[in-house]
């Protein structure tokens, strides 16, 4: 037995992610043997042990034993007996009775979850609604999985400019993309067209906190999380560029947690820092002990090679420090670094720009009288100056009429960003938005103008009108509903010309266009109707529609649930819901593009020409 492990392992090793540490993907390996994929039969039927073991010869035919090799790629045996194999290993782990306990190889997919600092109740539309709430959340195991992650279908293609709104008849394979549907669903899709070409993707997740009644002291949940960051993480990995950048938001509840996950996917090289966003003065009403007024914004790079991030490297050699020294009173010398030393005054942060275009920040403890004196050439001017560390210092330079400049201030940074939505729409209907200045510091410091940036938790569409007015691509995906009222709203204003948050600064006037998409719905369409009923009744006919349109799971026997229906109708009405919920198959949620031509979906003409324009134009 163990001489056959070890065939494996080795096996294995070649392909991607299955062998980790010298230990098996045992999850990844399953469901690659359950999805009967190919490249893993080849590699088995290649050796003559696994071909003896795990293949049967029918009329001149093999036929793989997929629950066979189940059977013994889960067999306990496999589970490293020494705590050599564990002392030099650091990984995120899950409290529960199974053998995976590193997520690392867990490949369980999470399909919904709680949106920003509540749990959604069923039908519910925007996240600020309180009331009590019911958790729609459901985790897949993978033998669960097969065409979940296939590219789904489109439907509902709009174009706005500054003329209006259009009909589509193609797509050039450049546009500004908002897409309407589940985030993991529309990543995937999105490797079919996007793979490698993001440059820039910004995220605010959820943040998993103790709000709406969701107890973040509990280890299922706390697993869920990061299940559920860990698959659309892998993804975005793969939709960077070579030289691409991710930065995600988060709060002291996961951040640790997240930092580890994130060093698991991208390599703890590619960390390249944690931006501290003070986002309001003191600790407001959630500091129980301390005062807790900022989050933390992880980046990392998908490649961390040097040669492709000099835009926002600083150079540190000596000669470039001298220039920015101070002498003491003890006659010691000493950087910007040092943050307190009598008699001087705060540090000001200069952002240089090169004549090749590259930025160079520098933190200067020097006067303000000296650097007027040194700044009178015209090269740079100071924008403000404080004695104090209540603000951080912004800094002009020209380049081309336009100007470039340092981190914001960032001192309650929530009102400002409220402000900016209640100018857009006359009141504030989107709590917790993050403010344009934010957004402009990040697309600017990892991004130049006509790359694209990726924003899948998109909101109210900060991400996607602050790149637009920077002359970046962009592509935002949302589930909610009030994608139609708030971030297609906003973005509209935007190509009209509207003067808020950046607009002034970087002389924005207006123009441009953005498609409008949404996932087309199959099963979604009866999870949806299932959440917002409101008496038994409705379930019942909605489960007799669902009896001859919808995609129910294999396991799950109409015959004998509707022999016991009067039975099922005495349960509670949340009960009866999330078992309907329940036994729909999950991989039919939207219509896979590769399906559309099935005249049982009923995909429109219309709808299909412009899928294949959409897929074969990228």
């Amino acid at each position: 037995m163990q001489n056959l492990q070890n065939d494996l392992v080795e096996l294995l090793e070649s392909e991607d992610n299955l062998v980790i540490d010298g230990q098996l993907n045992k999850n990844k390996i399953i469901e690659a043997a359950l999805k009967v994929e190919p490249f893993l039969i080849r590699l088995l039927i290649k050796n003559d042990t696994f071909k003896k073991h795990f293949f049967q010869e029918v009329d001149d035919i093999l036929v793989f034993d997929k629950i066979k090799f189940q059977r013994f790629v889960n067999n306990k045996s496999f589970l490293p007996d020494s705590y050599t194999a564990f002392k030099n290993k650091i990984g995120l782990t899950i409290n529960d009775d199974t053998n995976d306990n590193y997520i690392s190889t867990r490949n369980d997919v999470v399909l919904a979850w709680p949106h920003k600092d509540c749990v959604l109740e069923g039908g519910q539309t925007q996240e600020d609604q309180k009331r009590n709430e019911v958790f729609w959340n459901e985790t897949l195991a993978p033998d669960n999985i097969d065409r979940l992650l296939d590219a789904k279908a489109f439907t509902n293609f709009k174009k706005y400019d500054k003329n209006g709104e259009h009909k589509l008849t193609e797509l050039n394979g450049d546009e500004n993309l908002i897409l309407k549907g589940n985030n993991l669903l529309a990543l995937s899709s999105l490797l079919k067209t996007h793979r490698g070409k993001i440059k820039f993707i910004y995220i605010d997740p959820p943040y998993n906190t103790e709000n709406g009644g969701f107890n973040y002291n509990d280890s299922f949940t706390h697993s869920t999380w990061l299940s559920f960051m860990k698959t659309r993480l892998e993804i975005s990995k793969k939709l960077l560029t070579d030289d691409g950048v991710i930065a995600i938001n988060s709060d002291e509840i996961e951040h640790a947690y997240l930092k580890v996950l994130c060093d698991e996917i991208y390599g703890r090289n590619n960390f390249k820092g944690d931006f501290i966003w003070k986002k309001r003065k003191g600790g407001g009403n959630d500091s129980y002990f301390l005062a807790l007024d900022h989050d933390y914004i992880l980046v990392y790079a998908k490649n961390g090679d040097k040669s492709y991030h000099n835009k926002w490297r600083v150079s540190y050699d000596e000669s470039y420090l001298k220039r920015y020294n101070q002498i003491d009173d003890n006659g010691d010398r000493y950087y910007w670094d040092t943050l307190s030393r009598d008699g001087l005054q705060s540090p000001i942060v200069l952002d240089l720009i090169m004549p090749d275009g590259s930025i160079k920040t520098i933190n200067s403890q020097k006067s303000k009288e000296t650097i007027d004196s040194e700044l009178k050439s015209g090269l740079v001017r100071i924008r403000e100056y404080r004695d104090d560390w209540s603000v951080q210092h912004r800094v002009y330079m020209p380049k081309d009429g336009k100007v470039a400049r340092s981190i914001l201030d960032n001192q309650g940074t929530n009102k400002t960003a409220n402000d900016e939505i209640k100018k857009l729409f006359g009141e504030s209907v989107f709590s917790y938005p993050k403010p344009e200045e934010l957004l402009f510091f990040l697309v600017d410091l990892f991004t130049n103008e006509g790359d694209i940036v990726l924003d899948y938790f998109s909101g109210s569409g900060t991400t996607g009108a602050v790149a637009h007015k920077m002359n970046r691509k962009w592509i935002m995906v949302e589930q909610m509903s009030y994608i139609d009222i708030i971030t297609v709203q906003r973005l509209k204003k935007v190509i009209d010309g509207e003067q808020g948050g950046i607009s002034k600064e970087v002389e924005w006037e207006g123009g441009g266009s953005f498609v409008y998409v949404e996932l087309m719905e199959y099963n979604q369409y009866f999870i949806d109707k299932i959440q917002s009923i409101k008496t038994k009744e409705a379930l019942i006919a909605i489960w007799k529609e669902m009896q001859s349109k919808a995609f129910i799971s294999f396991q799950f026997d109409k015959d004998m649930f509707n022999e016991r229906l009067e039975a099922f109708n005495t349960a509670s009405l949340e009960s009866m819901q999330h078992y309907l919920i329940e036994v729909l198959d999950k991989n039919q949620l939207y219509v896979n593009f590769s399906e559309i031509e099935d005249e049982k979906l009923k995909v429109s003409e219309e709808d299909k020409a412009l899928n294949y324009s959409f897929y074969n134009k990228r």
